[in-house]
């Protein structure tokens, strides 16, 4: 009966594994047989291209692979996913200058990885289910991380806005325009890599290239889609339209935003002595557990 048992096992095994390498074999294939599409290298995700190549990690040994499958996949997903993970990537400011294409090659290539990682753990521990875990985690991890990313960048830009509405306020109360006030916050910045510098930079160099300042602040708009830039955009927008000064709009939106941050900031401060409140308590039962605790076995072995 054992030994039927071990055959079976083994048999079952067998399977398992020829239907991976099945599912392998299938995904493979639909990618060599998809049609593709011409990528684009220029703009914004390509200068960030240059940027991630220049830089030490792991990235550059990868992007030729990535880059190489991104074009064999690139006629999988349809119109409306593809518009969903441009904008992932674009809130996570264009990073690594990824593509939809090397978006999707990349959670690929993590499902491979992560499916041979579990090979190799099945192999030490005895157990071929983990591979079948580890592949379908290896495929999220991308997109877990991307979205991620751009949901601290937005978070990053909603909190420095204000600062850099200020500074916008003081210039133009000073007598410069709307683009020596963009100039103003982008060279007067001590972190040239922070998103909100990034997002006006951007600013700047597209009026530069002769768009309307409207046209700028819906690209901000675009790129940013938090309730503050939001707000910031759309008194911009109104301001040009309806002919108001801009500098005034600028003032009413720093003294909007210093009220937004201060009651933000009693917000979380309230918040604060409530999730203070378990932890206390768990505190204060800790140690009223050590003092009374060596009191109670005193007592009963006497």
């Amino acid at each position: 009966m054992g030994g039927m048992g071990s055959i079976r096992a083994e048999v079952w095994k067998m399977l398992f594994l020829g239907a991976i390498g099945v599912a392998i074999f299938l995904l493979m294939y639909a990618m060599a047989s998809a049609p593709t599409r011409i990528a684009s290298r220029l703009g914004l995700r390509g200068l960030k291209r240059q940027r991630a190549l220049s830089s030490p990690g792991l990235w550059p040994s990868l992007e030729p692979l990535i880059r190489w499958l991104g074009v064999r996949v690139s006629g999988l997903l349809p119109e409306e996913y593809r518009d969903r993970l441009d904008e992932q990537i674009t809130q996570a400011g264009d990073l690594l200058g990824l593509t939809v294409d090397e978006y999707v090659a990349l959670c690929v290539v993590s499902f491979f990885g992560c499916t041979a990682a579990g090979f190799g753990l099945a192999a030490i521990m005895d157990n071929f289910t983990l591979p079948l875990l580890c592949g379908p985690i290896g495929a999220v991890l991308p997109y877990m991380q991307i979205s991620g990313y751009a949901q601290d960048r937005l978070k990053n830009v909603s909190r420095g806005l204000p600062y850099v509405i200020d500074l916008m306020a003081l210039a133009m109360g000073a007598g410069l325009d709307f683009p020596g006030a963009v100039r103003q916050c982008v060279e007067k910045s001590s972190n040239p890599n922070d998103p909100i510098v990034e997002e006006f930079t951007l600013i700047l160099q597209t009026l530069n290239l002769g768009q309307t300042r409207k046209e700028a602040l819906l690209e901000f708009a675009r790129r940013c889609p938090v309730e503050a830039v939001k707000e910031f955009v759309g008194a911009l927008v109104q301001a040009e339209e309806r002919g108001n000064p801009v500098a005034d709009v600028l003032q009413i939106q720093a003294t909007s935003s210093r009220t937004r941050r201060s009651v933000r900031a009693e917000e979380l401060a309230a918040k604060a002595g409530v999730a203070m409140t378990g932890p206390l308590v768990l505190i204060f039962a800790t140690v009223m557990m050590l003092i009374m605790g060596p009191m109670a076995l005193k007592m009963n072995s006497m």
